[in-house]
């Protein structure tokens, strides 16, 4: 059992070096988050919402477009760990009908449940690449901070600062995630 372990531990390292954390993914949520704050700066409440809803389905194809600009080819990646990302993703979503219905009754708590609801498949990532400390701390510092402005802030905040936040969470967690990639791969390199 414990060469099994071991074995899949290398994998999982092996991997995350070879696609540098699978960076170009949360560089597509730093762009729709931080997108979604201008929208808030210069647009009504109504058409954030909505942005938010609809432009959601924007991040995958920006991550696939910023995958092929930084020719980092995840979606062709597969390891023996590949198959928990249909369960993660599958949990993950599940949050949209809270969203939804937050948006068609108190239209003030779609901003917090997106926030968060859209980051709970993090910590089995990092588990897949074996940096669960890296990525489940992204989700949890998230959460914390996402709620700290949406009960502290204005209606506005929640629409303009939140986002804001959760884009400059991202772009931190690209950069350390780029930066112990790099690391982890030169560390592989010289077993």
């Amino acid at each position: 059992m414990s060469d099994l372990h071991a074995a899949l531990l290398a994998e999982r390292r092996s991997a995350y070096a070879r696609l540098r954390g699978g960076f170009p993914i949360p560089l597509a949520g730093t762009t729709y988050w931080a997108l979604l704050a201008v929208i808030g700066y210069v647009l009504p409440a109504e058409t954030w919402y909505w942005a938010a809803l609809f432009g959601s389905g924007l991040i995958f194809p920006l991550a696939l477009m910023y995958a092929a600009l930084f020719k980092n080819p995840f979606m062709k990646d597969r390891t023996a760990v590949t198959g928990v990302l249909v369960p993660a993703f599958i949990s993950m979503l599940l949050f949209w009908p809270m969203a939804i219905a937050a948006l068609w009754t108190a239209e003030h708590l779609f901003p917090l449940i997106l926030a968060i609801g859209m980051s709970l498949h993090w910590p089995v990532i990092g588990w897949s690449y074996a940096r669960l400390p890296v990525f489940a701390g992204h989700a949890i510092i998230r959460a914390v901070i996402v709620f700290a402005i949406w009960h502290l802030g204005s209606p506005l905040d929640q629409i303009t600062i939140l986002p804001a936040a959760v884009a400059a969470i991202y772009l931190l967690t690209v950069i350390v995630v780029f930066i112990d990639s790099g690391r982890v791969k030169a560390r592989l390199s010289q077993d």
